[in-house]
């Protein structure tokens, strides 16, 4: 298709098309990670932040250490989701959060909004991470809440 004229910034719509196309390419190519390796990678996150409440709760009071052990969570799967894309429990086991339509990484602000979502997720009888199950993209309600996908590493 030839480049029309306009105001595009001198590229043309083939290949700003093409553009995109390439960016969506690279990350539904990606093998998407099954929903045992995803549940393994959970529960080794899980393992290990309760053994963290856990210290705290023998330390504070319950309603302190409930709301730190919140606030550790947000900052554990924030810092290593945003930075790397994988958590210990997640880099154990060969998979990693990637930006749906580019694979890259997915930065802080949406790995936050990723963790809420995760809550969200948990709510109606975890109904949110079992979605991965028949969805055509494999996302569960938090991977839709931050446009972002869990692939093979």
């Amino acid at each position: 298709m030839p480049a029309r004229g306009g105001n595009d910034g001198g590229m043309s719509e083939y290949a700003q098309a093409s553009e995109t196309t390439a960016g969506e390419t690279a990350a539904v190519a990606a093998e998407r990670a099954s929903f045992a390796r995803r549940l393994g990678a959970i529960l080794l996150d899980g393992l290990l932040l309760s053994v963290v409440g856990a210290v705290l709760k023998s330390m504070l009071p319950d309603t302190t250490a409930n709301g730190l052990g919140v606030a550790i969570g947000l900052a554990y799967f924030t810092y290593f989701e945003g930075s790397t894309g994988q958590t210990l429990g997640k880099r154990a086991l060969g998979i990693r959060v990637a930006d749906q339509r580019g694979g890259e990484v997915i930065g802080f602000g949406r790995a936050a909004v990723r963790y809420v979502g995760r809550i969200v997720s948990t709510l109606p009888l975890f109904l949110g991470y079992l979605w991965m199950l028949w969805d055509a993209e494999k996302q569960t309600w938090h991977d839709k809440f931050a446009s972002s996908v869990v692939v093979r590493a």
